[in-house]
């Protein structure tokens, strides 16, 4: 069903559409917001929760 989705002729349709819909000035401002938002997410993945030491589970217990 989707083989043909990602041809040469079918991306320069989306575009045209996105192009229409959105125009030229506003595509950096999606493109910045996207990558924005990517960045954030690769960093909050790659984020470690703090550590949790011995001293501090023993503060937590009192």
């Amino acid at each position: 069903m989707f083989s043909g989705l990602f041809q040469p002729m079918h991306l320069l349709v989306i575009l045209v559409i996105v192009m229409i819909i959105w125009g030229p000035g506003k595509l950096p401002e999606l493109g910045e917001g996207l990558a924005k938002s990517i960045k954030a997410f690769k960093k909050s993945m790659s984020d470690d929760p703090a550590p949790t030491t011995i001293e501090h589970q023993e503060e937590k217990k009192d």
